[in-house]
């Protein structure tokens, strides 16, 4: 698949989240689902920072440096998010190593298999972990220093899905 088509695939996915997620409440009926940002998984970032900013008109959001390059970037227009981490960043995040071959594909994420992960924000964690208890975990319950608690899975299609609960702002 093109990198076009996958970007206008996960464009959809966007939108049916806003739409359809966000709107409505989990099969347990007790947590609503708020948002769904694609994480896009590079050897490096800055390349496609032009596609998206000076071509389609998207703001960078939040960046994270490593070293003299990016590790992280969230990108924003109008209710789509498009987020990159580079496969040196996700691995040093979960603690996993860059060498190819790493981890088999039913493991935790993979920086040099996995192309994209898909990161939803829920209002409650809890009910989720409930909801996908048997499932795959492959990034058990954390919380993080940006103030997410965060879960993440592996879908049965293969696609590391992680659900994250922020605090609300008083």
């Amino acid at each position: 698949m093109k990198i076009l088509e996958r970007i206008e695939v996960i464009l959809l996915l966007l939108a049916l989240a806003t739409t359809s997620f966000a709107q409505n409440k989990s099969t347990q009926g007790e947590s609503v689902m708020k948002k769904l940002t694609p994480v896009i998984i590079v050897d490096q970032i800055e390349s496609s920072l032009p596609f998206w900013i000076e071509r389609l008109g998207f703001q960078k959001t939040a960046a994270v440096p490593e070293g003299d390059k990016l590790g992280f970037v969230i990108l924003v227009k109008g209710n789509v998010e498009v987020m990159y981490q580079t496969r040196a960043s996700v691995a040093r995040d979960l603690g996993t190593a860059v060498a190819p071959g790493i981890h088999p594909a039913s493991g935790a994420i993979n920086p040099n298999k996995d192309l994209v992960t898909l990161y939803i924000q829920v209002e409650k964690l809890d009910p989720i972990m409930a909801a996908l208890k048997g499932i795959e975990v492959v990034l058990p319950q954390r919380k993080t220093f940006y103030g997410a608690r965060e879960f993440g899975v592996r879908e049965p299609g293969g696609i590391v899905v992680i659900f994250a609960e922020f605090q609300k702002q008083e």
